[in-house]
């Protein structure tokens, strides 16, 4: 997807404040802390078409009103991603600003997922159309 430079100069601007980790680093933490959450903030009908394996869906748009229902540890190990690495620098952003002390935005997000033969479910697993 191509975004406007506007869009990626506020994303890069608050990277710095954010940890960003690759997949197999993501991989790794899922498999030592069995309660650490791997979450996608995609829209809904991105969801749909298919994600990774085991995650869990809250929205770009509702994951700060509906977090501390779904995750009320704000020391959960919550680990966001979305298509491509964007969304997940400024859903996570908010969610440390919310107090959440151990949140992680996945480099390369769905997209990279995909690419490297990540686990996938729903839709036809692949993200397709």
């Amino acid at each position: 997807m191509v975004h406007s430079s506007e869009f990626e100069d506020l994303v890069d601007s608050l990277r710095s404040r954010v940890t960003e980790i690759t997949l197999e680093e993501a991989k790794r933490r899922l498999g030592e802390n069995p309660r650490a959450l791997l979450v996608d903030v995609r829209e809904d009908h991105e969801w749909e078409k298919g994600r990774a394996k085991g995650a869990v869906h809250m929205g770009r748009g509702i994951i700060e009103r509906d977090i501390v229902a779904r995750v009320p540890d704000k020391n959960a190990e919550l680990i966001l991603y979305c298509g491509g690495g964007y969304r997940s620098v400024l859903a996570a952003v908010n969610l440390q600003a919310m107090g959440y002390t151990r949140v992680r935005s996945l480099i390369g997000g769905f997209r990279n997922m995909q690419a490297s033969g990540h686990p996938m479910e729903g839709g036809c697993g692949c993200g397709c159309p």
